[in-house]
């Protein structure tokens, strides 16, 4: 065996076409890995890790567009639902990635040496071969990570030994598998290269056995990368076989076919090709490409001529599997046969051509789809991402731009508001003012009208203690509502107008002040406007508390009567004109002796006759006696007569009789009234200014009040506008925050399409 082993490495190392053995080959026999099939894990590697990207990206954007969903309304429910399921979508091609290798399937007649194949390529008598129908059900052998091969049987996961193939999936077997039933084989992956590569193996029974060719295509075949037809060399291509290749091109669009003429050997072996050497051999040879490649290129058009010749080889499994178990010392060395290096390398150059083909056409069929799938994805959601940072920019400029218009709006009512409460501030002063006037005017004149207003109260009148008290109590009432009356008669109408005007115009430019939306609105209600009327509140039974009547008998020609008239007209004047001629006689008391219509008068010290008289009846007034009166008489018989006294007298006396006998109580009520009239003349004056005061007090109330209820109202609106400046500056801030995520998440989309993109260039275009 070492010289066979020493015969080989020579022969490796030949110049000739047939003697130079492929680089993969060598490479791999000194353990460099430098197999083709790397360039699918690799690329299966990178596209993993970029949809492990993508993944994260979708539950990013989910997560982004629930929360916009949420506050701003930016995108629909639909548009997150729809973006939800790309979620379920990503998630499922990184099931299918994690999934995904090149796989390999093995078809042929019974005991063309199928299962030998396989276990010459993976250097170890892994499955079940011998002579006759082996091979029962389907075969599939993949890598594992564990150490110590199993095999499951289809929809189990139990791990059975794998020593139990032999007898699970032997035609011969008494329990027999279903001839559909896959049977997996687990060989730990550091056993072999191939494996290690992602590489699965699937044989399969006989295509002879069963005419259920379309259930296997469907079941095992669909996601093949690469066929490999192993016939018989002692044989040309038989219907069957064909029969099964037509129906796989029909359901894949141009499968990766390897044929191998298995047994090749034998044609070293037979007596004719010994005595006939090469020449025969050759032209077999020959006849078997030609029907190989019209199979291929002809009948099922998947390849061209010149790629038909580089699939076609002519091999010995057997050979190769005992020679590959004997460099590993798992047999003892067998002698070879005649051609054994050369179909040894065309073994070799098999593997690495079929390393290349399975590698680009699984890269291709396995990710050419998912990258597709990516980028659609990566696209799609590109577009909607920008479509939500296009929609969110421009509600922000609208946003910002109703900001604007709103603070615009805020300012000028704020600045109007002041103009306008400075403008009726000023008009309510000049209205106070005015109806101050007018109450003042009208009041001194209704005070002046007084005595027509008590002669008109027509209550009986009796001088009685307590009927007295009822009727001043029912006089007051009288006058204040009289005045009452009077006054509203004469100002109620202006006032009511002014009123109703200066209310109307302060409504009418306040409500310019509120925005339409909030007039419109239901809980929008101006202040309704009452009508206005002043209360004169003259409180007359308070204000003529301390009235006391005098309705005792004085007869107006009486002495004191006429004295004091006398007094009051120029006593004063004649006092103060003796004053001056004579002040050396003039005596002035220091305090005065009698009060006339409210002056004080004081007497004069004279030697005239005037001043006598006036001397004398001023003590018979102090004195109040008879002997005043006897004084008085005397002097007047003394100087006048006692005919004229008499006569005066008797005038007097009748006189005197006359206005006794008339001081009934329709003469106390007039008396009454006049002296009520007199007093509450002086007291209504006092209070005139006072009144008037109120009732401007009141007009001024009255307006402030309506002044004050639309301001409220303007600056509920205004308060209003400053919540939804607020709100809209929040907005605008999320808007701001929703536009700049979608626009970083819209950039992760193109750096995802772009690195997918460097992956097709990388794997799929360099290598098609």
């Amino acid at each position: 065996m070492a010289a066979y082993l020493n015969r080989t490495i020579s022969m490796m190392s030949g110049d000739g076409p047939h003697n130079r053995p492929p680089v993969t080959a060598v490479l791999r026999t000194n353990g460099i890995d430098n197999s083709p099939l790397q360039i699918f894990v690799k690329a299966k590697k990178k596209i993993n890790d970029i949809f492990g990207e993508i993944e994260d990206y979708v539950n990013d954007t989910v997560e982004y567009m629930r929360e916009i969903g949420k506050e701003d309304h930016i995108v629909s429910p639909m548009k997150v639902k729809q973006i939800e399921e790309f979620v379920d979508k990503v998630r499922s091609i990184r099931e299918v990635l994690a999934r995904d290798h090149m796989k390999v399937a093995f078809f042929g007649r019974t005991s063309n040496g199928k299962s030998s194949v396989i276990n010459a390529m993976l250097r170890d008598k892994i499955l079940p071969s011998g002579i006759g129908h082996t091979t029962n059900c389907f075969l599939q052998v993949e890598g594992s990570s564990s150490e110590d091969p199993y095999l499951t049987l289809e929809g189990s996961t139990d791990h059975c030994a794998v020593e139990s193939v032999g007898q699970l999936a032997h035609a011969l077997c008494k329990e027999k598998l279903s001839e559909s039933q896959l049977v997996r084989v687990f060989w730990p992956k550091n056993r072999c290269l191939l494996l290690r590569d992602d590489v699965v193996f699937v044989d399969s029974p006989g295509v002879d056995v069963t005419p259920n060719l379309d259930e296997w295509i469907d079941k095992h075949c669909l996601d093949a990368d690469v066929f490999v037809l192993v016939a018989n060399a002692e044989s040309t291509l038989m219907v069957t076989e064909k029969n099964f290749f037509h129906k796989v091109s029909k359901k894949l669009s141009k499968p990766n076919i390897f044929i191998l003429n298995n047994r090749w050997d034998a044609s070293a072996t037979e007596p004719e090709f010994l005595d006939q050497h090469c020449n025969e051999q050759e032209e077999v040879r020959r006849q078997h490409q030609e029907r190989a490649v019209d199979f291929l290129v002809k009948e099922l058009g998947v390849c061209t001529a010149k790629e038909a010749e580089e699939r076609i080889f002519f091999i010995s499994a057997k050979e190769v599997l005992q020679a590959r178990m004997a460099e590993r010392g798992q047999t003892s060395s067998t002698p070879l046969t005649d051609g054994f290096q050369t179909r040894y390398f065309e073994f070799q150059n098999f593997e690495r051509k079929f390393e290349e083909c399975i590698s680009k056409s699984a890269v291709k069929t396995k990710f050419e789809q998912h990258s597709q799938r990516g980028k659609y994805i990566a696209n799609e959601l590109r577009d909607i991402l920008e479509g939500i940072y296009n929609e969110a920019l421009k509600l922000k400029e609208q946003k910002i731009k109703q900001e604007g218009e709103l603070t615009d709006k805020i300012n000028f009512t704020e600045q109007q508001l002041m103009m306008i409460t400075h403008e009726m501030k000023k008009k309510i002063r000049t209205m106070v003012e005015d109806v101050e006037q007018r109450v003042s005017k009208a009041l001194t004149e209704e005070i002046r009208r007084l005595s027509s207003l008590v002669d008109e109260f027509s209550l009986p009148f009796h001088p009685e203690p307590l009927v007295l008290n009822v009727y001043k109590k029912e006089l007051h009432l009288h006058v204040e509502t009289g005045l009452g009356s009077n006054l509203r008669a004469r100002l109620s109408t202006a006032l009511a107008m002014n009123m109703e005007q200066s209310q109307a115009e302060m409504t009418n430019k306040m409500e310019t002040l509120i925005p339409e939306s909030y007039r419109n609105a239901s809980t929008f209600v101006l202040p309704r406007r009452q009508p206005f009327e002043i209360l004169y509140r003259l409180n007359c039974d308070n204000l003529c508390a301390d009235f006391h009547e005098d309705l005792e008998f004085r007869f107006s020609y009486g002495i004191t009567a006429l004295i004091q008239r006398f007094a009051g007209k120029g006593g004063s004047f004649l006092a103060l004109k003796n004053n001056r001629e004579r002040p050396h006689n003039s005596i002035m008391p220091s305090t005065p002796t009698d009060v006339v219509d409210g002056r004080l008068m004081y007497p004069n010290a004279t030697f005239d006759d005037w001043s006598l008289l006036s001397r004398v009846a001023l003590m018979g007034l102090t004195s109040q006696g008879t002997m005043g009166c006897l004084l008085v008489s005397g002097f007047m018989f003394k100087t006048i007569g006692w005919r004229v006294v008499v006569i005066t007298g008797a005038l007097y006396s009748c006189l005197y009789l006359y206005e006794r006998l008339t001081w009934t109580n329709k003469a106390k009520e007039r008396a009454f009234k006049r002296q009520y009239v007199d007093h509450a003349t002086r007291k209504l004056k006092m209070i005139v200014d006072l009144t008037s005061a109120n009732c401007s007090h009141q007009v001024q109330q009255e307006l402030s009040g309506t002044f004050a209820r639309l301001c409220s109202l303007v600056d509920r609106a205004t308060r209003d506008m400053d919540d939804q400046l607020r709100v809209l500056e929040k907005e605008v801030a999320t808007l701001d925050s929703a536009g700049g995520k979608a626009k970083v998440l819209r950039n992760k989309a193109n750096y995802l399409a772009h690195e997918l993109d460097l992956f097709v260039d990388a794997y799929l275009k360099l290598h098609n």
